[in-house]
């Protein structure tokens, strides 16, 4: 039995043999999607906070960064006699490998659908921010209704659109869903483009900095709590070994990575830029509570609801896709002598529905994705996407690492490591000044 039982798709029950491979265009959308899910919405709050300036060098940066450590994890991967993350990690440094591999992807993706359903939530039944009441798109329709409360509207989606994707039990199952997911996300970044140059036009947008603002109430320090949503926001490396292995090449991954990357830097740096000159300081965590304001016109309000309703219709397809590793760690830590988890119809249904339930219960209790964010960037998402690949090129156990690969490495880790540590340290003082 692999280290992780059901993260690939072979894992899942069917063989190669069985099922034809996966195409490139597919693995593009599922890489894709995997990383436009919930940091778009959280990207013009970076614009907010480093600049524009600043802001693009840290997109393109981390880009750059993710790809290599990509290429590093999948090389090794190939190099040795495993098809996951965990196994990887359990041929380089044993079985605490894997279990840090096991424990991070958990706590990553459980995030992330945390996030998924809490930005649901804000879209369809709003946000009190403080003394800031945004109203929900269906309390804007149809007035304040206990059907379109946070509680049912989150339920109801889940049982009727969520639940349905996430009982397939193979990644390219999901191609079309992905594919809708990621033309809807490109559908939502082209109407906040439109919006921000018409009010560019009519001279209604905000001048965005180019570089940050130290003031008494931004220091130098603050702004390494931007670095995490980043990492966060380009931390797809999960879902790397099921995509990739349903390919019929390895160097087909490398090709769908890189579009998937490109892809969505493009996404991210057009959301940040525009979003921001919208909503210049008053731009919050979740981008999409901005779009309640009154547009001034039919048609804007109209093209203002159109950007909410597409972008919760993303990650709603999104959802599905971050399960699937979800699941399967979760199954492989809990039981790992039990047959795979796809053999076994009751403990898949079991742990489906406890990973809904959880899911729903903590986005009900939780109001804010931008400290969600900070969490997992400077927690798990940053071992997954640079510590964790680094590290295992350091190693080295297969002997094909280059001095070049373990200088990239180096600069990786140390990187990852400092602006961690920084951010969560800042974080925690500010904490603690704010309560005194």
């Amino acid at each position: 039995m692999s280290p992780v039982a059901g993260v690939s798709a072979p894992l899942l029950g069917e063989s190669k043999a069985a099922t034809p491979p996966a195409s490139v265009p597919g693995a593009v959308f599922n890489v894709a999607t995997s990383i436009v899910g919930a940091g778009i919405m959280s990207i013009p709050a970076i614009m907010k906070v480093l600049g524009v300036v600043p802001a693009f060098a840290m997109i393109l940066v981390v880009a750059v960064l993710a790809e290599l450590s990509v290429d590093f994890l999948m090389r090794f991967t190939h190099s040795g006699e495993t098809m996951t993350y965990a196994g990887v990690m359990r041929e380089a440094f044993g079985s605490a490998g894997a279990l840090a591999a096991q424990v991070c992807v958990i706590i990553t993706n459980v995030g992330g659908l945390i996030l998924y359903l809490i930005i649901i939530g804000d879209v369809l039944s709003g946000k009190q921010n403080g003394g800031e009441v945004h109203l929900g798109i269906l309390q804007q329709w149809f007035g304040i209704h206990w059907w379109n409360s946070r509680e049912f509207a989150l339920l109801f989606t889940l049982v009727f659109v969520m639940l349905p994707l996430v009982l397939y039990k193979r990644v390219e199952s999901l191609k079309y869903s992905s594919a809708v997911s990621t033309l809807l996300a490109v559908a939502f970044v082209g109407i906040c483009c439109g919006l921000a140059i018409t009010a560019l036009v009519q001279g209604k947008t905000q001048t965005p900095r180019l570089f940050p603002r130290l003031d008494y109430q931004t220091s130098f320090f603050d702004l390494f709590t931007a670095v995490p949503v980043v990492v966060t926001a380009f931390t797809f490396h999960f879902n790397v070994h099921p995509i990739g292995f349903e390919l019929a090449k390895a160097s087909q991954m490398t090709t769908a990575v890189r579009l998937a990357l490109l892809l969505c830097a493009v996404i991210y740096l057009a959301i940040g830029l525009f979003g921001y000159m919208l909503f210049g300081d008053s731009t919050q965590s979740d981008i999409l509570i901005n779009f309640d304001q009154n547009a001034g016109s039919a048609i804007g309000s109209f093209l203002n609801s159109l950007v909410r309703v597409s972008y919760a219709l993303h990650i709603m397809l999104v959802f599905p896709l971050l399960n699937f590793s979800l699941r399967a760690n979760i199954d492989e830590v809990l039981f790992p002598k039990k047959p795979m988890l796809a053999t076994d119809n009751k403990r898949f249904m079991i742990l489906t529905l406890v990973l809904l339930v959880f899911s729903y219960l903590a986005a009900i209790a939780i109001p804010d994705i931008w400290y969600f964010f900070q969490f997992l960037g400077s927690s798990s998402a940053v071992c997954l996407a640079f510590i964790f690949p680094g590290s295992i090129v350091l190693r080295d156990v297969h002997g094909i690492s280059t001095r070049r690969d373990k200088i990239i490495a180096l600069v990786m880790i140390i990187l990852a490591v400092v602006t961690s540590v920084l951010a969560i340290s800042t974080n925690i003082f500010n904490a603690f000044s704010s309560k005194s």
